[in-house]
């Protein structure tokens, strides 16, 4: 318990589901918080779209106004909250704040992954901080773990499921056995996809958060153009039942990988859907939760897991933040991020991975040799092969070892010009145990 009470003053830009919730939420904690950590926290100035909007919750004596740059360079603002989203013009608005020397914690995604570095050189220009848990995961506390807990943890991988969506929309894929369409539908009911969800099933939402995890994990600046991006509108629910046959379940995954062993190291990052052994935690991963797993030299693996999304669960991890900068206002002690490097981004070509592929094949003698003999002349490896069906529908399914993006394009290839290859079916990326 602490005596000493210092106030800290809250400029919030946006007011929508996560600026509701924060504001409920700081009103419930707001008592205890100053109790713990003698900080208490007010919201002074709220920047909205419309005034005069009536809007179920409590702002006490906080001052509304539609000038969002009026708010982030106010006097009686300490630290500034950006929750409106979008690059522009909520760039030049942290900007503005941070140049006025006031700290910023925000959760805009497309921000952090397109600015982020331009930001936070900023930020420490003006000795203030610039915060983002939120950005990423939702209430799960990953950029925290990779900034402070694992600081010093040469970490080599880390891959997860950063979108609450698509995650949600597989599983029930999985579960029931039910087509895309009609699981997109059944999200966007129950409010878990927009009514553009192009964003989510594309994979760009991912794209934008592998981007920021690279950049905080690996300490070089990687923007979104950097990661290569497939999403799940072309997982099928056959597809979902031919990996749980074979003892996998298809998740859309953010991969980021650091490569070599001394500097300047590769850094490389990407999204697509991914067949996870069962046995992985990561398969267990049902509804709309989110889990990132980390590979660390010293540690190990560690899983982070929990709400990916909503209003709630949000508004925690940026009431952390405003926790934190306040905390670093009232001891005078900015916590400084460490200058970003320039990242030397991995050709996708090079990247390595084990692949599942299968076919429909005529089926007579030969041809399971002859389609063998295209792998082996690429330099792919075949670890495991299955044939179903018989006659005209014969499918062959391989799970291959590691291999490049660009020697299973080139093996796609020439097996697409085979005379007594009929469909080339589904294509996907597959983690190991």
């Amino acid at each position: 318990m602490t005596s000493k009470i210092s106030p800290i003053r809250i400029g919030l830009l946006g007011f929508g589901n996560v600026g509701g919730a924060l504001v409920d939420l700081l009103a419930e904690q707001r008592t205890d918080v100053a109790a713990l950590t003698g900080i208490d926290l007010n919201i002074t100035r709220v920047a909205v779209r419309d005034v005069d909007k009536s809007r179920p919750h409590d702002l006490g004596g906080a001052t509304l106004t539609s000038d969002a740059l009026e708010v982030a360079t106010a006097d009686d603002v300490d630290v500034v909250v950006e929750l409106v989203g979008g690059i522009e013009p909520a760039a030049d608005w942290v900007a503005a704040a941070l140049g006025a020397g006031k700290s910023v914690v925000t959760g805009n995604k497309a921000l952090l992954a397109a600015r982020g570095r331009e930001l936070l050189d900023l930020a420490s220009a003006n000795d203030v901080e610039l915060l983002f848990e939120a950005s990423v995961a939702g209430g799960i506390p990953l950029m925290r773990a990779l900034q402070q807990s694992l600081r010093g943890e040469p970490i080599r991988r880390v891959m997860g499921i950063v979108n609450g969506t698509t995650n949600f929309m597989l599983s029930k894929m999985s579960q029931d056995g039910a087509d895309y369409a009609d699981v997109l539908a059944e999200a966007q009911r129950l409010g878990f996809a927009e009514a553009d969800p192009t964003a989510d099933v594309e994979g760009h939402d991912a794209q934008a958060k592998a981007a920021i995890i690279a950049s905080v994990a690996m300490g070089a600046a990687v923007t979104p153009e950097s990661v290569p991006v497939e999403g799940i509108s072309g997982v099928t629910a056959s597809d979902i039942a031919n990996a749980h046959r074979l003892g996998y379940a298809i998740k859309l995954l953010a991969v980021v990988e650091l490569f070599g062993d001394r500097s300047p190291y590769e850094v490389a990052a990407r999204v697509h859907p991914t067949m996870v052994p069962l046995t992985h935690p990561l398969a267990t991963v049902g509804g709309s939760f989110n889990a990132v797993f980390i590979e660390g030299g010293a540690v190990g693996e560690l899983m982070l897991y929990g709400r990916g999304a909503g209003g709630r669960p949000t508004a925690s991890a940026v009431l952390g933040d405003i926790i934190a900068a306040a905390g670093s206002l009232t001891s005078g002690s900015v916590r400084r991020t460490p200058p970003m490097t320039e990242a030397t981004i991995r050709a996708s070509d090079e990247t390595m991975s084990a692949f599942y592929l299968d076919l429909s094949v005529d089926d007579r003698p030969g041809v399971l040799a002859e389609v063998a003999g295209v792998f082996g002349a690429n330099g792919v490896s075949i670890r495991s092969m299955e044939q179903a069906g018989l006659g005209a529908e014969a499918t062959l399914a391989f799970i291959t070892h590691e291999a490049t993006e660009a020697d299973m394009r080139t093996t796609l290839e020439e097996l697409g010009s085979l005379a007594s290859v009929l469909r080339l079916g589904a294509r996907y990326h597959v983690i190991g145990d």
